[in-house]
């Protein structure tokens, strides 16, 4: 993955060899004013260890500093990403509810896919409404593996509190 992040937090962090990855870089440069410079920085060190926890089903949530910049439908959406508890998923349409735009499934959907905090902004958490594996940026063979991932991790969860 690669991570981008300034003194406000992390701008991007996404898959290597995402198609979108250049158009990212793009936007996070004209966030920033500037390319991003390779250089020790204390929220990609953050951002690697609870990847690491999260990787490992030592994590549910992150505690990462976000920048969320784009246009004000794309950072409610996101906002609204990170509302989805872990383990859980919901759908495009459910989100376009949830913001008082019934009908805007379609645009929840392009926002998705602008995420560019790839996990941490559990963009891979929604699914189409009758239940199946949708687009994922990242790649549909990720997207199963994060969920099969976090499916596990809550049963764990709930094993471990019954014993």
């Amino acid at each position: 993955m690669l991570a981008v992040a300034d003194e406000r937090g992390l701008l991007m962090c996404e898959f290597h060899d995402r198609p979108l990855l250049s158009k990212q870089l793009d936007r996070v440069e004209a966030i920033c004013g500037g390319k991003p410079q390779d250089a020790p920085h204390e929220v990609i060190d953050q951002t690697r260890r609870e990847l690491d926890e999260y990787f490992l089903g030592q994590r549910e949530s992150f505690s990462i500093p976000l920048v969320l910049e784009g246009k004000p439908f794309q950072t409610s959406v996101w906002r609204e990403l990170l509302q989805i508890p872990f383990g859980k998923t919901t759908s495009y349409d459910s989100i376009a509810q949830r913001l008082k735009k019934p009908g805007a499934a379609r645009a929840v959907g392009q926002a998705n896919g602008d995420n560019r905090i790839a996990i941490i902004v559990p963009c891979h958490r929604v699914i189409a409404a009758n239940g199946s594996i949708s687009g994922y940026g990242g790649g549909r063979h990720r997207k199963r593996w994060l969920l099969a991932h976090e499916k596990r991790g809550v049963q764990l969860s709930l094993h471990s509190e019954w014993e």
